[in-house]
């Protein structure tokens, strides 16, 4: 099995939530050992909405994976772990908080 290095966490927003996405990544960051990332109000990468990454060390998933389920006000949180393998890592090992979407994974060389 791949050593999972850390996780990310996808809070997915639009132009009517990006307020809450903010305020929901920065009290994560406050409570937690998370490192917010930027606020992307366009869409980066595979994520088909406009996101918010929030990456976190496995030692504290107990943490913030239910923190996030019990405050997310709604949005739509992608999680996935960082083995290095990216295509599985976003495709395979994937957990998602509320709408499922579909990821642009032909951006990965191994899709």
């Amino acid at each position: 099995m791949p050593e999972i290095r850390g996780y990310h966490a996808h809070v997915y927003f639009d132009a009517e939530t990006v307020e809450t996405a903010r305020t929901v990544c920065a009290e994560s960051a406050r409570l937690f050992d998370v490192t917010m990332g930027r606020v992307h109000e366009r869409n980066v990468g595979p994520h088909p909405r406009w996101s918010c990454q929030l990456g976190f060390a496995p030692e504290v998933f107990d943490q913030v994976i239910p923190w996030l389920m019990m405050n997310r006000q709604g949005l739509t949180i992608f999680t996935h772990p960082d083995t290095g393998e990216h295509l599985q890592d976003h495709r395979d090992r994937a957990l998602w908080m509320g709408e499922l979407l579909e990821l642009e994974l032909s951006i990965f060389n191994d899709a």
